[in-house]
């Protein structure tokens, strides 16, 4: 199966760029599958900087080895759609693989170009290519304001319009059990797949806790700074948390935000006089292990949220603490993929600093905490995640074989889109398909009829016994 996965890859630093790296390792691991990525086009990166504040640059950058990459879209850019097209059509995949958030072609401040970007899985699936979206956050779920979006009337509108075009695609999977209820719900969609986000290695190595509290406690912070990710609460409650364990460190880690270049380099300058708190800057990709193994909480200080979590999910690959605001993604989250996560009131530095003090006060409770978010890791590894799709893949393929449907429906008249109607429906039910930690504890996927229906997550326990990847979103 030749596979073409649209996405930002390494070494670029826009977002989501290693959950695709991660997604494009394991399908170079299965010898049945030729992969081709198209990716975006290398520029320098003022928003992504090292631990010095300097800008990492695309200049001495080389491809990663192993990779079949193609760049042939540019972020901000009208024409992505049309390059991409041209692109896909010599190279006639069975399958077009997006990996999108709704700014991956370009900026808010350039909303032509994004929402044009976004037309790509429908415009290929018109030309007779098989697509399918990962959409890792729907609009519907955004808080505007905290995300610093202006013009929010028009923003919503023109959302809703994209998102519609993306349910254009043959499929379209969504990462939390809310979103995909909302699609159904509000769009009537009926080719909206319930995922796990997953972790990235694929046997996760049991945490050592004779790495951790030696000598320091590690707090570690780590994403994409200046939007509805924010350090001012995690600033203002540390000097609380410090009183109480004097060995606790804060490790700040990861890239500004696109749209907020200087960001964290503004809040290491009014810290510069703390020696317990470090900022890292961006984390290279073979420097995440160590960070994660010595780290005794992962915090996640957000404002608000727009989908599941990379720096949650790593957590639970690493068998680390997870403590976050209460945000309602979050809880899904948690409860959808059975993680153990102690929340704080949003923006309340007294709560965040109660719950860190409680958990490095406690090493019972670093230990449960952490091996319960690992047996959740153990359930969703990238090899389960992967095989579930090319799965989906296959049986898309054979279901429009059964039902001679090739060509998008735009394009076909009305008699022979009711014939085609017709023996999908003799040929084949509607299924609605999870992937989900339930689903994938013995590596097979939950399929039922349930005529496109939301699945509920699992049980909530997001308050057990008490991201981004550094691009991811």
């Amino acid at each position: 199966m030749r596979i073409c996965l649209v996405a930002t890859f390494p070494p670029s630093g826009r977002q989501l760029n290693e959950y695709a790296f991660h997604i494009a390792r394991e399908l170079q691991r299965n010898p049945t599958i030729e992969l081709i990525i198209l990716a975006d086009e290398l520029t320098d990166y003022q928003f992504a900087t090292d631990q010095n504040g300097e800008p990492l640059s695309s200049r001495p950058q080389a491809e990663l080895p192993g990779f079949n990459v193609i760049r042939c879209w540019k972020f901000n850019d009208l024409a992505t759609p049309v390059r991409l097209l041209r692109t896909i059509r010599k190279l006639k995949p069975d399958v077009v693989w997006f990996n999108l958030v709704f700014s991956t072609f370009a900026t808010q401040e350039r909303p032509v170009a994004a929402f044009a970007g976004l037309w790509a899985p429908a415009l290929a699936r018109a030309l007779g290519f098989r697509t399918h979206v990962t959409l890792h956050h729907i609009i519907e779920h955004v808080d505007f304001a905290s995300a610093g979006v202006r013009q929010e009337t028009l923003f919503r509108f023109g959302s809703d319009m994209a998102t519609r075009v993306l349910l254009m695609a043959h499929s379209v999977s969504v990462l939390l059990s809310g979103y995909q209820r909302t699609l159904v719900e509000k769009y009537s969609a009926r080719n909206v797949l319930l995922g796990t986000h997953g972790v990235f290695e694929p046997r996760p190595i049991p945490p050592d806790f004779s790495l951790r509290g030696n000598p320091d406690q590690r707090i570690l912070a780590i994403g994409h700074w200046g939007t509805y990710k924010r350090l001012e609460t995690l600033m203002e409650a540390f000097p609380r948390v410090l009183q109480e364990v004097p060995e606790a460190r804060l490790i700040v880690a990861g890239a500004n935000h696109h749209t907020k270049p200087g960001y964290w380099e503004s809040i290491r300058e009014l810290q510069r006089g703390n020696p317990r708190i470090e900022f890292r800057g961006y984390v290279a990709e073979d420097d995440i292990p160590d960070l994660y193994r010595t780290t005794s909480i992962v915090v996640m200080p957000y404002d608000s949220a727009t989908g599941s979590s990379g720096p949650a999910h790593q957590a639970c690959e690493y068998g680390v603490p997870i403590v976050c605001a209460d945000l309602a993604d979050f809880r899904r989250m948690a409860a959808d993929e059975d993680m153990a996560i102690s929340f704080y009131k949003a923006g309340d530095p007294s709560d965040l600093a109660d719950k860190l003090v409680a958990i490095l006060q406690s090493p019972e409770q670093q230990r449960q905490l952490a091996h319960h978010n690992f047996s959740a890791a153990m359930r969703m590894t990238m090899p389960s995640v992967v095989r579930h799709y090319l799965r989906w893949f296959e049986l898309s393929r054979h279901r429009q074989t059964m039902s001679g449907f090739v060509r998008f429906p735009l394009f076909q008249s009305r008699r022979r889109r009711r014939h085609v109607a017709s023996m999908r429906q003799s040929a084949s039910p509607s299924w609605s398909w999870t992937l989900h930690p339930g689903a994938v504890a013995d590596g097979e996927a939950a399929q039922s009829p349930t005529e496109g229906a939301p699945v509920a997550g699992n049980r909530d326990i997001t308050d057990a016994p008490n991201s981004d990847l550094t691009g991811s979103k």
